[in-house]
């Protein structure tokens, strides 16, 4: 039988405990020289940096951040001192509406209900996780900024808990724009939390 070898690493918690394990991984299988693009979910910049000091002299380091409005109308969330800090390493930072939610959310809000596109959402956090949910999105928002090509990428998304936001996932993606979200594969699976069962 013909096939790869690699390994995964498995989380035993979400969370931003593991976003410096999550930057070593995404750095080792940077180095292999197959993949230009790094895509990083950073809602107000501390997960970008980390990346960006690591790697964004070496690779097209795309850093996607929540929108202007995610959290309180006109606010944009991102520390414009990390802006500024990342830019001047090379780094691109995108802000854009979230594409497993954006519009629809705000009819779902008002009159209930779930648009495909919530329940797509919905599926890939309870089969794969945040982070790799995130993952997914923020490449797709990548793509569609013309941050990175439709070539393999490293997208790396990560989970919200008590203690704040930080990587905990990254998955090889061939990243595809919103309108062809079919044809978007996850190739492989490099870091990614434990499930839980249920209960």
């Amino acid at each position: 039988m013909k096939g790869v070898n690699r390994s995964i690493t498995y989380f035993n918690q979400p969370g931003i405990d593991n976003t410096d394990a999550v930057v070593e991984i995404v750095y080792n299988r940077l180095k292999e020289g197959d993949i230009k693009s790094v895509v990083v979910a950073s809602s107000h910049g501390k997960t970008g940096l980390k990346f960006a000091k690591k790697m964004a002299a070496e690779t097209n380091l795309v850093i996607v951040s929540s929108h202007p409005g995610f959290s309180r109308p006109g606010i944009w969330e991102f520390d414009l001192k990390i802006l500024k800090e990342v830019e001047s390493m090379g780094a691109r930072v995108v802000r854009q509406s979230h594409i497993l939610s954006g519009l629809e959310r705000s009819f779902t809000n008002k009159f209930s209900g779930a648009s495909h596109t919530e329940v797509l959402a919905e599926s890939l956090r309870s089969l794969f996780g945040v982070g790799v949910k995130v993952a997914i999105e923020c490449t797709i928002m990548a793509a569609d900024s013309s941050a990175i090509p439709i070539d393999k990428t490293i997208a790396v998304g990560g989970t919200t808990t008590s203690k704040g936001g930080g990587a905990d996932s990254a998955i090889v993606v061939w990243p595809f724009h919103c309108n062809n979200f079919l044809d978007f594969r996850v190739l492989e699976i490099l870091a990614k939390p434990l499930r839980r069962e249920k209960g």
